[in-house]
């Protein structure tokens, strides 16, 4: 009998710029459609999966455009970003044949659904995919605290950082050779020795609520799997 995940429910937050693949900038559908395999493949064992996903990779198109404008401003338009991406997710899931929804913190009813809690709650015990787009709905915050925040709304047992990157280190590892990959460390440990695992605010989020999370590469093949089913993958970040 093959071994149940580890976890129920999940976060998994989904950094804009992992969606560029080798672009610039934009979405490159053959990544786009790499991840969603990965996200199917934990989707299939019964895992229930909510997804905060980034805007940097559009964001980063218009970075001309935007220096020098005012921070609120800028932060509305990430967000906008955050939206399309959730779109395009969405889409190239109902495409591989999973059932997702999005859910936008910021209103725009035409295009997609308002954040609702109970009914997040409901498509996830429907085993629905919800896609949260829109940020928390606020400027100054960034899409790390929208996984924090989500993920504890939400009931999540564990916040899973997609990265480009296979987990915490001790150093950058592209300039460090000797640097080593951290399998387990304590929230207060990374604090103390400035380990960037997510911005501030999400950090100690976390640690309040007491929600673990696990960094790691998406781009590793049957990453996510293996880190939902326990197993030692990217680094994790305890109480």
């Amino acid at each position: 009998m093959p071994a149940a995940p580890r976890y129920k429910r999940i976060l998994v937050k989904l950094s804009g710029e992992a969606l560029m693949g080798d672009d610039a900038y934009g979405i490159n559908r053959d990544t786009l459609a790499g991840i969603v395999a990965e996200v199917k493949a934990v989707a299939d064992l019964g895992v229930e999966i909510g997804v905060v996903i980034g805007g940097g990779n559009i964001f980063r198109g218009m970075a001309g455009a935007s220096s020098g404008m005012d921070r609120a401003t800028a932060d509305y338009m990430g967000m906008l970003a955050t939206v399309m991406n959730a779109m395009a997710l969405s889409d190239a899931m109902r495409q591989s044949g999973l059932n997702a929804r999005v859910q936008s913190a910021l209103s725009i009813e035409q295009v997609v659904e308002p954040y609702i809690r109970g009914k997040a709650i409901r498509y996830l015990e429907e085993g629905k995919v919800v896609i949260f787009g829109g940020g928390t709905g606020n400027p100054f915050f960034t899409t790390d605290t929208a996984a924090a925040l989500r993920g504890s709304e939400i009931g999540a047992e564990i916040v899973l950082k997609a990265t480009k990157v296979d987990g915490v280190y001790s150093a950058d590892p592209k300039k460090d050779p000797s640097a080593t990959r951290y399998a387990r460390i304590s929230f207060d440990e990374a604090i103390g020795r400035g380990l960037g695992v997510m911005d501030a605010t999400a950090f100690a989020l976390c640690r309040d609520q007491k929600l673990p999370i696990n960094v790691f590469s998406i781009f590793k093949a049957g990453a996510l799997k293996r880190v939902v089913m326990g197993e030692d993958e990217g680094t994790l970040v305890h109480v």
